[in-house]
């Protein structure tokens, strides 16, 4: 068994970056590629972002394909500047990328890697569903060939994080999740249930900062808003580090435990519009359709987050 071979469908993001970093860190996992989406932020800054922090990491040679501008059917809802600050990476400021994004889109650049290779690649998607809605519906073979799927998304007995209901990578684009959530591919879903759970400190921060690195400055700079946001906004007690936790299926699945469910997603408007719900009680008698993270032991994770990103920063000093 050699490592888990993954593409990230991100919109950068804060902890879509992090998320980058600790796939770049774990020997369990071969990043081969990153698709961007709109979502945090638009999908040129997310492409930009994703480019900038590959090279941060030593690793610009990974492809990233720009994919969907907007969502399928509802106007784009970029999230607040005070969440991710105004580039999407909260105070970090990266050199622009040397790299450009490869010269295929990323719903054409997902379906030639799947299909060239049926059920070998997982692909973890940290953003709305734009792209993996569409490229199941230009291709057929599509579905059937993905290895599986990790979304981070949805809230099932939790309430939302856009509206009283919905989660945000759910509700910006609630008709791609709707298509995603029917498509028969394999999904682990990580909804706010678990990341909520899931919180690093500014103490947990100061510790990776021990070591002197571009890497560990930046994970100190990318969450300085997020934590403040965390700090004035909620009261969790240190920022949810959502879409991060999706790798934790691949390097601590021990720390998850897992549900069987259906689960869907509201799409006929109105208040609820984006919640997804599950038949927790059984009375549908649908089969279900995912694997529902459903509780973590949030700090052990954090603690391999940690270690993770210490180990990152002293492989790649600098000034």
């Amino acid at each position: 068994m050699g490592p888990k071979r993954i593409i990230i469908d991100t919109d950068p993001g804060v902890d879509d970056a992090l998320t980058i970093l600790l796939a770049l860190a774990s020997p369990e996992i071969q990043l081969e590629a990153l698709t961007t989406t709109q979502g945090n932020v638009t999908v040129e800054k997310a492409t930009r972002n994703a480019l900038s922090v590959l090279e941060l990491a030593h690793a610009g040679q990974v492809p990233v394909a720009q994919g969907s501008v907007r969502p399928l059917v509802q106007p784009m809802k970029a999230a607040d500047v005070t969440t991710h600050g105004q580039s999407g990476l909260g105070n970090a400021v990266l050199p622009p990328p040397e790299a450009t994004p490869v010269a295929v889109h990323a719903v054409d650049f997902l379906i030639n890697r799947v299909l060239a290779e049926p059920g070998e690649l997982t692909i973890f998607a940290i953003g709305p569903l734009s792209n993996l809605a569409l490229a199941i519906r230009k291709e057929p073979q599509f579905a059937q060939a993905v290895k599986g799927l990790v979304i981070m998304g949805g809230a099932i007995r939790e309430g939302g994080n856009a509206t009283a209901l919905a989660e945000f990578n759910i509700y910006n684009d609630p008709h791609a999740a709707h298509i995603v959530f029917h498509s028969g591919i394999p999904i682990t879903l990580i909804p706010l249930d678990v990341t909520h759970k899931t919180l690093i400190t500014g103490a947990d921060v100061e510790r990776i900062n021990e070591v002197d690195s571009p890497v560990a400055r930046f994970v100190r700079d990318v969450l300085a808003v997020y934590l403040q946001y965390y700090e004035e906004k909620t009261e969790l007690g240190g920022s949810a580090l959502h879409d991060p936790l999706t790798l934790g299926t691949v390097i601590s699945p021990e720390l998850l435990t897992f549900q069987e469910l259906h689960v869907d997603v509201d799409i006929q408007g109105g208040v609820s519009m984006g919640n997804t719900f599950a038949d927790l009680g059984g009375v549908t008698k649908k089969p279900a359709n995912m694997r529902v993270a459903m509780d973590v032991r949030g700090k052990e994770f954090i603690e391999v987050f940690v270690q993770r990103m210490i180990a990152l920063s002293r492989a790649r000093p600098g000034q």
